[in-house]
């Protein structure tokens, strides 16, 4: 029919003349919008967007479909030939509507098809358009179930028309012969037959949405790659020990943040003498280097945590790796410096804190009475900055208080102003009431609601409910500067073993006491403090005294008549180190305390 001017009564000529200009218009759209496929970096988001984009510029119904290994971030195997393309339905359009019974919908996976040449074509990286029902039917081998897996309408509809072209990625540099590998198809469905023009339009914008796929396929591996490392790294959610309990949750931001998966990380460390160190910290940048940074800090801070440094002390040597990491880091790599770190050593025994911040936000305290409070920290400067100091702060605790440490993530999301995030946290501790009841309930709450697609940075939450260890398992003696002490003290350790009902622990307990009683007494030049500490999983024997020297392991020579004590001693227990004090040091040790022992 040929095309007339419109005329102003809107004659026929005049209407077909408007038909066509709005089907131009209606291609246009996809052109004008092809941008808005690739701004996203989750792969279904994407394909949803393709789908949405050529609907109804193109036809009437679309659906994206893509390799099975795509949506899990892995390359798909090449596949040539067989009519098993291994595809799941990604996307369809519209996505509010109704489909018919036995069409394969989002998730599910295609049906083989027969290995015909269109099939072969089709993976060789070529587009392709059938006109009919009942051609189509003969592509699928006359097999009803085939059909209703892929033809969005119920009926006989013999107008219908396919638009199919694959999504393939660049062609590999060392077989310039080979398309690329095939990410998935993208098909168009409508009632009139489709042009060339159509399928050139379609391959461009498959072109364009394939690097788009293809990329958000790298993002996810990248993402599930961080993700993996950073959670084999941290520590159980909920910890029990003789300090207490902890509940900790790390949710980390979703494709939609710059750069994606954070550098957030939280440790429960188990220090000497039944104290127990928390740890938050924040990587900067993202992505799997920031991962392996926030792998690396984790580590430097359990190896400086076992030597029993103080908060503010550990802070410091920190600093110090943190600057020999980005000098030795190659051309390119990100650091972790700028990074921050807030480290609180909590101590059943004496019940207080002590807690300092390398640039952290300070950490809150909910006490029993159901108040919430944030620990008045001097805080420190970011990690790799150097040649500043950190301050200690130190608050008294009570049985049931609640620590809680978290990162910034936290208290930016969702209000983006820090000193409101702030307040609105404190609220919302105080309204969880963690000091009672179930703790990982709690730090449930206190992130309910946050959807990790919402996030511009990680959240990390550790909540420490503190337990104070009892008087009586706790027991300490004062030694005399003189040899003769060491006898006593032998005893009064051993009679405490027993009236604990630990006699398989009281020849080495013994032991123990006379050595490190014995050395304090020697080599201090004062008196000492002898110390036994009751856990339910240990015993731990802790000698203190005024001198800073520390002893050291040595192997004695056959011909030695000393030396060979405190060999003995790390050769009978578990552990043992050497903490420094303000009034000089602890040696302690540690024995394994097994069922049959307990009461």
């Amino acid at each position: 029919m040929k095309a007339t001017s419109p005329d102003p009564d809107g004659s026929e000529g005049g209407q077909v003349l408007n038909n066509a200009v709005d089907q131009a218009w209606r291609q246009l759209e996809p052109l004008s919008n092809v941008a808005s496929i690739g701004a996203s970096l989750n792969v279904e988001t994407t394909a949803q967007r393709l789908a949405d984009l050529v609907v109804p510029g193109l036809g009437d119904f679309a659906n994206v479909n893509l390799a099975r290994e795509i949506c899990d971030g892995e390359e798909p195997p090449e596949r040539t030939g067989g009519g098993n393309l291994a595809l799941r339905r990604t996307a369809l359009a519209p996505a509010d509507r109704q489909w018919p019974a036995g069409y394969v919908l989002v998730g599910g996976d295609l049906p083989s098809v027969p290995n015909q040449a269109v099939i072969r074509n089709f993976q060789a990286g070529k587009g392709f358009t059938i006109s009919g029902r009942s051609r189509f039917t003969a592509a699928c081998g006359h097999n009803p179930d085939i059909v209703r897996a892929f033809v969005p309408l119920d009926g006989e509809d013999e107008e219908l028309s396919l638009l199919c072209t694959p999504l393939v990625t660049e062609r590999r540099p060392d077989a310039l012969e080979h398309p690329g590998l095939l990410l998935g198809s993208v098909e168009v469905w409508r009632r009139t037959p489709f042009t060339d023009a159509d399928l050139r339009l379609l391959q461009w914008l498959a072109t364009y949405a394939a690097v788009s796929i293809d990329n958000a396929r790298r993002y996810t591996r990248e993402h599930r790659m961080a993700l993996a490392l950073q959670q084999s790294l941290l520590p159980q959610e909920r910890g029990v020990m003789t300090a207490g309990e902890t509940a900790g949750i790390y949710l980390p931001c979703g494709a939609g943040a710059a750069g994606g998966l954070g550098g957030d990380w939280f440790d429960v460390i188990p220090l000497s003498s039944a104290r127990v160190a928390l740890v938050v910290g924040d990587v900067v940048g993202h992505g799997v280097h920031a991962a392996a940074a926030m792998g690396r800090m984790r580590t430097a801070v359990r190896t400086l945590a076992d030597l029993d440094l103080a908060p503010d002390e550990l802070l410091t040597h920190l600093d110090d790796l943190v600057i020999q990491f980005a000098e030795g880091d190659a051309p390119g790599q990100k650091d972790a410096s700028g990074s921050s770190c807030v480290y609180a050593v909590v101590d059943p025994i004496t019940r207080r804190c002590a807690v300092a911040s390398a640039g952290h936000p300070p950490p809150a305290l909910v006490r029993p009475d159901g108040t919430a409070e944030y620990i008045p920290l001097v805080p420190g400067p970011l990690l790799g900055v150097g040649g500043l100091t950190f301050e200690v702060t130190e608050v008294d605790l009570q049985d049931g208080d609640v620590l809680a440490l978290y990162s910034d993530g936290l208290i930016e999301h969702p209000w983006h102003d820090i000193d409101r995030g702030m307040a609105t946290f404190r609220e919302q501790l105080a309204a969880a009431h963690p000091t009672d009841g179930d703790l990982p309930g709690a730090a449930s709450r206190l992130v309910s609601g946050i959807s990790p697609d919402t996030l511009r940075d990680d959240v990390t939450l550790l909540l420490a409910r503190v337990r104070g260890v009892p008087a009586e398992d706790t027991p300490s003696w004062e030694i005399p500067a003189d040899p003769a002490a060491v006898a006593s003290s032998r005893q009064s350790a051993v009679d405490q073993v027993s009236e604990w009902g630990l006699d398989e622990l009281a020849f080495t307990t013994e032991l123990v006491v006379s050595e490190l009683v014995t050395n304090a007494i020697r080599y201090s030049g004062g008196g000492a403090t002898l110390r036994l500490i009751r856990e339910s999983d240990r015993l731990t024997c802790e000698v203190s005294d005024p001198s800073s020297t520390a002893p050291h392991i040595k192997r004695a020579r056959d011909t030695d008549e000393g030396g060979r004590g405190l060999y003995i001693t790390a050769r009978l227990v578990t552990r043992w180190g050497v903490r420094y004090t303000p009034t000089g040091k602890s040696i302690w040790t540690e024995q394994r305390i097994h069922l049959s022992e307990r009461h």
